[in-house]
Formats: C-alpha cells, sequence, structure tokens
C-alpha cells in the first residue's frame, strides 16, 4: 500500500473528530531554515459550513485499534480497511503539504496499537521528525492517548501546540456500556497531567526567558452528543466541571453520525441532531462569556433545550419575573442576560451611558438586536412605544416563521369564496352555465 492510499483511508477515519480547530498561539518563523509559524498568516483560519477547520491536515498515524468503543468506525470489531503510516511517512507527507501550501498545520489523532504508551511513543516520534528534523515551526494539534504514562504525555505537550483527550460519552454508565475497554480515570489523567504542566510551565516561563513552552494553546476535548440518552442538562454539568477543574480552552461537541448497527444505538438511518449540536455550542458560550451557570440554564425539570429557540431566549422566557431590565442602570453582568445583547453591545452601553441616557433608538446604534431585546428592557422607566408584551408576541418575535409553525401550529384558514363546491356542482348537473360575473 502506497502513500496515498494511506492517506485516502486515515484521513477518512479521522473526519468525526470535531475539536480541530486552530488556536491563537504565536510561534514565528526563525533562523537556520526552519519552515512555517503559527502567527497571523500562518494559520489559516477557514471553516467549513458545519464550522470544522479546514486549514490543518486532519489525520490518523493508524485506523487500527485494540479498542471496541461501539460508537467508533475504528473499533475492533469493524470490518474496515486498516492502514498505518509510519512517523516518518507522516512527516515527510505533512512537510510536503506545507510546502505546496496545502495546510498550515497538523491534527494527529491515532487508533491504540498494542497498549497506550507505546501509540504515545509512535506520536512523539511524528512531532521530534516535525520539530527537530524539519524544522517545523508550524501549528500541531496532537491527541493525548487515555492512559499513557504522565511521562509521555509530557514529552508530547514539549512538542505540539495545543493537546486534547476525548472524552466521547458524558457518563460513566454510557461508558461501561458502548465503551467498556476505557474507564473515566484513564481518560481524566492525561487531563490532569497537561494541566499540571501547563501551570509548572507558566512559572518556568517567567524564570527562564527560553524555556520550552508546554502546550501553549491549551487542552480541549470533545463529547458525542446523540449517541446515548445523557440529556443536555448532564452535558452542560460536565462541561461546566471541565472548564473549572482542568482550565480546558473548548468543549466541542460532536453530533452522532451512525456508523454502526447495534442495539444499544440509534438506527443506521437516523439523522445527526445537527441542531441539538449547535444549541449546545450556544450553551457553552454563555457558560464561558456571559456568566450562566448550568444549573440556572437547565434543571430536572427542564433538562433538555428547546431546539427551536436559542439558551439565551430559552432561558429568558422561563425566568421573566427577571425582566424588564433597565439599561440606563444595569449591571454589566444583567446586561449580558438580556436577549439581543451581547458582549460587546453591554460594553457599549457601559461607556456609553456614563455621557448620557439611552434611548431605544441609540441601543440600535450601540448594536443591541431590538427585535429580541425590546421585550425584556426598558429606557428611562419607559417601554418602546406601541410595543405589547405577552408570551405569544414574545415567542413570534424570536421565532423565525419556520420555527412558528413547529412550536406555535397556526390554524388552518380557508379563503372566503361567493359560492361553495356544492352549489357549482348542483348548477354543472341541471345544465345551466354559471353565472359570468361569479366566475371573475
Amino acid at each position: 500500500m502506497d502513500v496515498y492510499d494511506k492517506l485516502t483511508i486515515l484521513a477518512d477515519s479521522a473526519k468525526y473528530d470535531a475539536s480541530c480547530s486552530s488556536s491563537g498561539v504565536e510561534r514565528g518563523g526563525g533562523n537556520g531554515g526552519s519552515a512555517g509559524n503559527t502567527v497571523a498568516s500562518g494559520i489559516c483560519h477557514s471553516f467549513a459550513a458545519d464550522g470544522r477547520c479546514i486549514s490543518l491536515l486532519k489525520v490518523l498515524l493508524t485506523n487500527g485499534c485494540i479498542y471496541d468503543c461501539k460508537y467508533c468506525v475504528n473499533r475492533r470489531s469493524n470490518d474496515t480497511q486498516r492502514a498505518m503510516f509510519t512517523p516518518e511517512e507522516l512527516a515527510e507527507l505533512t512537510m510536503n503539504f506545507y510546502r505546496r501550501n496545502y495546510i498550515e498545520g497538523l491534527f494527529l489523532s491515532s487508533g491504540i496499537m498494542r497498549n497506550p504508551d507505546y501509540t504515545t511513543e509512535q506520536l512523539i516520534r511524528v512531532l521530534e521528525l516535525l520539530r527537530r528534523t524539519y524544522h517545523f515551526r508550524g501549528y500541531i494539534h496532537v491527541k493525548a492517548i487515555p492512559g499513557a504514562d504522565p511521562a509521555l504525555i509530557s514529552r508530547l505537550g514539549l512538542l505540539a501546540d495545543r493537546m486534547s483527550v476525548n472524552i466521547e460519552l458524558p457518563s460513566q454508565d454510557s461508558l461501561l456500556r458502548l465503551a467498556p475497554d476505557k474507564n473515566k480515570t484513564d481518560i481524566l489523567g492525561p487531563m490532569t497531567a497537561i494541566r499540571q504542566g501547563i501551570r509548572e510551565n507558566s512559572t518556568d516561563v517567567v524564570k527562564y526567558r527560553h524555556a520550552p513552552r508546554f502546550v501553549p494553546g491549551g487542552q480541549s476535548t470533545q463529547m458525542i452528543v446523540g449517541a446515548t440518552p445523557d440529556s443536555d442538562l448532564s452535558i452542560l454539568k460536565l462541561t461546566e466541571a471541565l472548564y473549572r477543574n482542568y482550565e480546558l480552552k473548548r468543549v466541542y461537541y460532536s453530533a452522532y453520525t451512525p456508523v454502526a448497527e447495534h442495539v444499544l444505538l440509534p438506527s443506521i438511518d437516523s439523522k445527526p441532531p445537527l441542531l441539538r449540536e449547535h444549541r449546545l455550542y450556544q450553551a457553552d458560550w454563555l457558560l464561558r462569556f456571559y456568566g450562566f451557570e448550568a444549573k440556572e440554564l437547565l434543571d430536572e425539570s427542564t433538562p433538555n433545550f428547546n431546539l427551536m429557540m436559542d439558551p439565551k431566549c430559552h432561558w429568558a422566557i422561563r425566568h421573566i419575573e427577571h425582566f424588564p431590565v433597565e439599561v440606563n442602570r444595569a449591571t454589566y453582568d444583567t446586561l449580558l442576560r438580556v436577549p439581543g445583547i451581547g458582549v460587546r453591545s453591554a460594553k457599549r452601553i457601559m461607556a456609553a451611558r456614563r455621557t448620557g441616557s439611552l434611548d431605544f433608538h441609540g441601543l440600535k446604534k450601540l448594536g443591541v438586536v431590538l427585535k429580541r431585546a425590546q421585550y425584556f428592557i426598558t429606557c428611562s422607566g419607559r417601554r418602546l412605544e406601541g410595543l405589547k408584551v405577552n408570551e405569544s408576541t414574545i415567542l413570534r418575535s424570536l421565532l423565525s416563521g419556520k420555527e412558528i409553525d413547529m412550536y406555535l401550529p397556526r390554524q388552518k384558514v380557508e379563503q372566503l369564496t361567493l359560492f361553495n363546491e356544492t352549489d357549482l356542482a348542483n348548477t354543472s348537473s341541471a345544465g345551466r352555465e354559471p353565472t359570468p360575473w361569479l366566475l371573475g
């Protein structure tokens, strides 16, 4: 099997991993024949329609795996064509792609060969060839292997810009049923090692000017959505804990694409829950930048998001008692909870009201989406003139026409006529011509 055939197989096997977007790492090109960089033009932030980054060579070292995860196309029991790069082949391939301007960096993952430690050693070998033999200074995102020795994780982290350990399933029960070879400890162990390495390295960089950087782009993870009955609430609670305890840069959500027929998985002809994935990304944004907590967005009585509206609007309608908000006096944190007011517009409101009070016209100029915000705010104690505030009006304003039909089904409307079909039938049966003016 030649390199091209291997690339065809291993690039296709890597397509289900969502956590491959580039980070804001800055590593400029140096002297002495080095190639690539990660500053502005070094990583082309080009994304596909579904939000996935397309500027990186996204590939597996091998799609052979000793694990038998039921949801994975590369599982041990799956009858699929296997391939494996040697470290030398993959390093040379990456450099050839870079020189031809096909890629700006590398996203590297792998199935588990022999054991986690051996697989990690092979990944280290690839990165050592790129960094030390080819002097490649471009962006590299590498997957840490669950269960690998912390010392190997440390070596890998000194060569990569970002690392990630995929949690895949949001609960221990789901892991036991669908991924019996994995366990929570093996997954969280590398996360802990990466977090500790980043903390120690931040101190070293302050003390020593030329200290090597350890995972300067931070770490991330991915969760599969829709393969198990886990609710949005359980996923968000786990996400919140990961950000707090492991200092992750991002948590990625991947709508499950059926690749295997199994009694514990959705049917093979079911569609990926892409809208649910989108809502989780929006909620993730609220956790990171808007000061929300998982228990505020959802609770046991409402464990899943309404797919017809974004999570912020969903929260606002369920907590209408917190509104209206007076924009001329509200705190920054309070403004962030108003639908239609984002981080940027909230900052603009805080700055603008130092020089005078704001009205609705001024809010629109500051970037506030009044179509949403008008139902939840007042300006100098007054609502927008002529505005009718009730649940139906708010819902129809927040939802699109298609969503309104799904969420608030409309009554069937019949067009008025000057005669009915029975009259026409009787007229025709009598052999008489209908009156011309009735036919218009």
